[in-house]
């Protein structure tokens, strides 16, 4: 299975191409989709769907895993946050991916084993895992998380009572 992870934002929005093979997971392509601060927010906008759209055709995923809508204090940054997470879903929905959907606070718990695990702690747990040369950037180990999440959730016993939706 070859899955796409996305972990959106404004200014850098982590992606994760991970396979799995068997038991083997193995982390084909990872890193930050940076859009620079000059951008408006509709170029930037683009700028996520475009690239995202590229790695779909790139490397032909067959689903995509999400970080879900965090709860954001402040309005603007909560409106900013789904923007950029409309744009990435899109670029998944339009070629027909099924997208799920988990929480910070359950990918934290999948990989690091504490739903309150600080972001260091996630990118070892990720480059741990999967034997990564070096700790990714804080962007990308979040969207590896949420992959390595997905797939922890489509190898458990109790997979049918998943803790996420498919939009």
């Amino acid at each position: 299975m070859l899955l796409l992870a996305l972990d959106p934002a404004l200014r850098n929005s982590g992606y994760a191409i991970l396979e799995k093979n068997g038991r083997v997971v193995r982390a084909v392509a990872y890193g930050v989709i940076r859009n620079r601060a000059e951008l408006s927010m509709p170029q930037c906008l683009v700028q996520i769907h475009q690239q995202i759209s590229d790695l779909i055709r790139l490397h032909q995923p067959e689903v995509c895993a999400v970080e879900s809508i965090i709860y954001a204090q402040n309005s603007r940054t909560a409106i900013t946050l789904g923007a950029a997470r409309g744009s990435a879903i899109l670029a998944a929905a339009q070629v027909g991916l099924t997208i799920h959907e988990y929480s910070p606070k359950r990918v934290k718990l999948a990989v690091v084993g504490r739903g309150g695990a600080q972001k260091s702690q996630v990118s070892f747990m990720v480059r741990a895992i999967l034997g990564l040369a070096e700790t990714p950037d804080a962007d990308a180990a979040d969207a590896l998380a949420i992959g390595l999440t997905h797939l922890q959730m489509q190898d458990s016993p109790l997979s049918s009572l998943r803790p996420f939706r498919a939009i």
